[in-house]
């Protein structure tokens, strides 16, 4: 008994028919990754890089690194000044702006605090003259949300006063 089968050489035309199937099978794979890949990446840059050149002053941005800030000054074609709070003014570079929360209005006012277009002017007032949207004023603003989240009012005003 005989184990070991017999070998033929192929012919010449069953090789260039597995080279073209091969070759077939390689260009199918090509275009199914261009079309789930490769395109919708180009397309998702393409956005991006659009809304990186339609920023302008007013528009509250977040960064790559989680920083949200309303835009005060393009710089040049690189750079922009960010304020991400009272007073604190960073410049960035404009790749890094990864998101446009909401877009100024080219009438609307520069001291937007939300996107219902309430400015510190015109929030509302609690008891103290304070606003109850930022309360920027007083620095009371962080206070008032952690007597809110953790429901023990005096505790905090005792550890923050």
């Amino acid at each position: 008994m005989i184990f070991i089968s017999t070998a033929y050489a192929q012919t010449s035309q069953q090789g260039t028919a597995e080279f073209l199937n091969t070759l077939l099978m390689f260009g199918l794979i090509f275009l199914v990754f261009y079309f789930l890949v490769i395109r919708p990446q180009q397309k998702k840059l393409k956005r991006h890089r659009e809304l990186l050149h339609s920023i302008k002053r007013g528009d509250k941005i977040v960064t790559g690194g989680g920083i949200i800030g309303i835009i005060v000054k393009i710089i040049n074609d690189n750079e922009v000044l960010v304020e991400i709070s009272d007073n604190v003014r960073v410049k960035i570079v404009r790749d890094t702006i990864t998101n446009v929360i909401n877009k100024a209005e080219p009438g609307g006012s520069k001291n937007r605090v939300d996107g219902k277009g309430e400015t510190e002017d015109s929030a509302p007032q609690d008891g103290r003259g304070h606003n109850r949207v930022s309360g920027r004023e007083s620095g009371e603003g962080h206070v008032h949300s952690l007597r809110k989240l953790l429901g023990q009012g005096n505790l905090i005003h005792r550890a923050f006063s």
